[in-house]
């Protein structure tokens, strides 16, 4: 596959929003599942080590179509802090309304369109650049390092990493199989700096990761993202609302749900299911907030 090395490049900035996001999750209780709301297109069939097998229906709104590259100021701009803490909710710009950038490598990409997935133990180095510490409520040898191929905005398949719990391993790779089966597209993913947990907001973080020591938001327990138990998806695509809060600050375009787009996770879909096959929980199904973008092993 021809890449464009026009679309590897963007700030590095970019690489440091969207840990704010992961922290706010899970401490709601969730309700029965919705009906299914997303359209699909007819199966395709593909060549994975020399089989053919049937791709699972591709949802409308995860169609390929181009990707535009970040603006230059994305994750540099901070938002004014709120009483809460919490940056100063604004409307979306217009560059990201409909957000499909193109995604950079920060892993060697896949050689070709097959999936590739590791699990191994946490290597020191990965442990350095991470938010885990001594005090954590899980050790490093309860962790994972996974690494998964996905599909990009751009159409281009790219190498992502997450810290995991080693008892959810599997189960998580087998999840990003079935999302990559359906080229569903996803902008980043990739271990959370420690240096992120202080950053001023700036709102505009996409991230989609797993483990962040830290507390969920508001309480002192910890986050289920905390044990490795727990995945955020396209969190700008997918935000976490509750009352006035929308996290991430700038993606209130994205509340409205009826209006689809690639990369938003709706009731039924490939992304839903997949979870659901594993027996995970969705956040989009809590009653007090939504969190469209959070899965999790025990459904806070």
């Amino acid at each position: 596959m021809q890449r464009q090395a026009a679309s590897r490049r963007w700030g590095s900035a970019a690489l440091l929003v969207g840990a704010l996001v992961l922290g706010a999750c899970g401490s709601d209780t969730a309700v029965p599942p919705e009906a299914a709301t997303s359209a699909s297109i007819e199966p395709t069939t593909s060549t994975t080590a020399g089989v053919p097998t049937t791709e699972a229906p591709v949802p409308a709104a995860a169609a390929a179509s181009a990707a535009s590259a970040p603006p230059s100021w994305l994750g540099s701009r901070p938002l004014p802090l709120r009483p809460d803490g919490f940056g100063e909710i604004q409307p979306t710009p217009s560059e990201l309304r409909d957000r499909r950038l193109a995604t950079t490598d920060l892993l060697a990409p896949p050689p070709d369109a097959t999936f590739t997935s590791a699990i191994v133990a946490v290597p020191a180095s990965v442990a350095s650049r991470s938010t885990w510490n001594p005090d954590c409520p899980v050790g490093l040898d309860d962790l994972r390092y996974v690494t998964v191929a996905y599909w990009g905005f751009d159409a281009l398949t790219h190498t992502g990493e997450l810290l995991v719990n080693a008892d959810a391993a599997e189960n998580v790779v087998e999840v990003f199989r079935r999302l990559h089966q359906a080229r569903f597209p996803i902008e980043e993913m990739r271990i959370t700096r420690v240096e992120e947990l202080d950053l001023h907001p700036t709102g505009d973080g996409n991230n989609t990761g797993s483990f962040v020591c830290r507390p969920s938001r508001g309480t002192t327990s910890w986050s289920e993202h905390a044990y490795g138990r727990a995945v955020d998806i396209n969190p700008f695509h997918n935000p976490y609302v509750k009352g006035d809060v929308v996290l991430p600050e700038l993606a209130s375009a994205y509340v409205d749900r009826s209006v689809e787009r690639p990369g938003m996770i709706l009731a039924g879909d490939v992304v839903t299911d997949a979870f659901a096959a594993i027996g995970w929980g969705w956040g989009g199904n809590w009653r007090s907030s939504t969190d469209t973008m959070h899965f999790s092993a025990s459904g806070r």
